[in-house]
């Protein structure tokens, strides 16, 4: 079966950066791709460059050297200022430490990023609703974060990035602060991100007992990548099955 094209596709990623008098090479000529429909793992050890990887694949820093196609666009050739409006109208972002406004309700959380994207007020109430709804949480969207567990915060923070069905999801180590029971949960969101939303999903771990849920596995280590495979995920559950025991 031949493999969609490449949603996602970088060429020769370079990065370093200077600490004292010394520069550290983070990235060492990396190529990588992803595709719509697929869950990436990118797992390596702390320093691997994993992290500065996905920053750059999405925008957020810039490398030194190398090329990032997006969605048919030459990313890194772009203005800041249409590199910000990529990211809000296409791209979705989940980390680790959740990155919720402290004041905002679960459902505010969300509202606010649409209404930054121009979406009316009405529209935007509705969205957040039903994106509430999918990861389980109709039932805290009036709670704040400190009402919250982590694992709800997370899935409130996966809510948000899904609410503006962007054509690409990061997630770095969006696992690594939950429990097992509410890793496992946020994990099947992020891949039921990619098979009914379409997402190229480039989550970045060191959980090796997310491979199981991951069309395919890259492992990276001193800046470069040393294994590349595809794996045999598990079929995606349904939502109502997949957050039965979370709702409660």
């Amino acid at each position: 079966m031949s493999l969609p094209p490449p949603a996602l596709q970088a060429h020769g990623l370079r990065k370093s950066f200077k600490t004292g008098r010394t520069r550290i090479e983070v990235l060492r000529g990396v190529d990588f791709d992803a595709r719509h429909g697929e869950l990436t793992l990118v797992m390596g050890p702390s320093g691997s460059g994993k992290s500065t990887l996905v920053a750059t694949l999405s925008g957020l820093l810039r490398p030194d050297e190398g090329e990032v196609t997006a969605l048919g666009q030459d990313l890194w050739s772009q203005s800041p200022g249409r590199i910000d409006r990529f990211r809000l109208d296409h791209c979705g972002f989940i980390f680790q430490g959740f990155n919720l406004f402290p004041a905002l309700t679960a459902a505010q959380q969300i509202e606010v990023v649409l209404r930054h994207q121009g979406r009316p007020r009405d529209e935007a109430r509705r969205i957040a609703a039903e994106a509430l709804d999918e990861v389980g949480m109709t039932r805290r969207l009036g709670q704040r974060p400190s009402e919250l567990s982590g694992g709800e915060k997370q899935r409130v923070a996966i809510a948000r990035a899904l609410a503006k069905q962007p054509r690409l999801l990061f997630a770095d180590e969006p696992t690594s602060a939950l429990d097992g029971e509410n890793g496992q949960v946020v994990i099947r969101l992020l891949q039921r991100a990619a098979k009914a939303h379409d997402a190229a999903v480039v989550c970045v771990t060191h959980d090796p007992r997310l491979e199981v849920f991951a069309d395919r596995v890259i492992h990276i280590e001193d800046g470069r990548i040393l294994d590349d495979r595809r794996a045999a995920p598990s079929p995606a559950p349904a939502a109502a099955s997949l957050l039965e025991g979370a709702r409660a």
